[in-house]
């Protein structure tokens, strides 16, 4: 009753993931906060309003609840749209509040060009069937006959029914091949399974793939967007579903590709990801790990810089082991290891990659790098010996002295 008073004659209606959860009889919240998280859509009554119509139904909210029922209200004018956190008796709101929008792609996987539209324009803009559908909560006026029905123009009922993820129209990858990486995250989440068709468009777009992820590919058909993208709904797929699931499918479906042509072929990611959740490290530069050329991936996904650090540190240390000779004690092995350069992370990584000798790799990150000698440099400041080189080199001479001790 509240949003129907303050839509102030828009038509007004709940979409995407609330209204597909709502369906399969479960509760849609927020994935960090546990609260519920619901999406609005406004189409305005009439033409070329002042304000866009979101923004006007977030200020009819907080003007209604007051600001301490509206404690968070951010607008994005370039969109607009607007979050809101709402205060009420029964508990916290999240509302994602967009005004009905069309969008069209000028190339493929750029940036869509975004412009006001129509609540069907809106639901057609989607990514599948099941996240194309919208409950009517204002139709135009406060006791309109709409309210309440619930508007499927694409057939996602029947596609929640048989458990599908169903692309809405024969371009929605090769618009967004972003989409294929959520599908995944709904498979892990729902334990649905991508329709045929779709399945048949994935082929046909990998076939005909335009953008330069392999060496050698002119730059200048890399949409610059694309890679960002990919990357944001890549750390949403680890972090917010299950990852081992998730992958699986992307495997399954024979689109990781998309990523690199060794990732497709890579029976080793459960491991590595397995093993970097053990040794702290971040799962999306683990999963590059085993890319045919990481660093260069983790650049075209633009991965945080401390991420492409990591990975050119496990490629250095890499090249360091291959061109030492044989090491044979676990002093070697500490020298080798510990000789600037990489970050002490990078043997980590190199130790969930499979791409090292496990052992020494495995015995220096658990144990011989946090070993000191024997005598601390107090004990021999205490017996005699001044601060400066000799009492570094001493010290260093007890360590190795200690390493001397360890089995390689």
């Amino acid at each position: 009753p509240l949003l129907r008073r303050c839509s102030g004659g828009d038509r007004l209606a709940l979409v995407g993931g609330a209204v597909r959860d709502l369906l399969l009889h479960r509760q849609h919240n927020d994935p960090w906060r546990g609260v519920p998280d619901l999406d609005l859509v406004v189409e305005a009554a009439g033409s070329a309003p002042a304000l866009p119509p979101a923004h006007a139904l977030a200020r009819r909210l907080r003007a209604a609840l007051g600001p301490a029922g509206v404690p968070v209200c951010q607008e994005h004018g370039a969109f607009g749209t607007v979050e809101l956190e709402l205060r009420l008796p029964e508990g916290p709101l999240l509302l994602d509040v967009a005004t009905a929008r069309r969008e069209t792609y000028p190339r493929p996987g750029d940036n869509p060009r975004v412009s006001e539209g129509r609540l069907d324009d809106d639901l057609a803009r989607r990514d599948f069937s099941i996240n194309a559908m919208a409950l009517l909560i204002g139709d135009g006026a406060e006791a309109s006959s709409g309210d309440g029905v619930l508007l499927d123009p694409h057939g996602g009922q029947a596609d929640l029914q048989r458990r599908e993820l169903r692309l809405l129209h024969s371009r929605s990858l090769s618009d967004d091949p972003t989409r294929i990486v959520r599908a995944a995250r709904y498979a892990a989440r729902l334990g649905f399974d991508l329709a045929p068709a779709s399945q048949e468009q994935l082929a046909t777009t990998l076939a005909a793939w335009p953008w330069p992820w392999r060496p050698g590919d002119p730059p200048e058909q890399a949409p610059p967007a694309l890679g960002t993208r990919l990357r944001m709904e890549l750390e949403l797929l680890l972090e917010r579903e299950n990852w081992r699931l998730a992958l699986a499918a992307l495997q399954r479906w024979g689109a990781l590709p998309l990523l690199d042509p060794a990732l497709q072929g890579d029976g080793r990611w459960r491991q590595r990801l397995a093993w970097g959740e053990r040794l702290g490290l971040p799962r999306l530069a683990t999963l590059l790990a085993g890319a045919t050329e990481p660093l260069a991936l983790a650049a075209r996904l633009q991965l945080p810089g401390r991420q492409q650090r990591l990975l050119a540190g496990m490629a250095q240390l890499q090249q360091r082991l291959a061109a030492a000779p044989p090491v044979a004690t676990a002093a070697a092995w500490t020298a080798l290891l510990e000789r600037p350069g990489p970050p002490p992370a990078a043997a980590a990584l190199l130790l969930a990659s499979g791409r090292g000798p496990r052992r020494p790799l495995l015995r220096w990150w658990l144990r011989w790098r946090h070993l000191g000698p024997a005598t601390g440099a107090a004990e021999l400041m205490a017996a005699g010996l001044p601060a400066g080189p000799e009492l570094g080199q001493r010290l260093r001479q007890l360590r190795a002295e200690r390493l001397a001790d360890e089995r390689p």
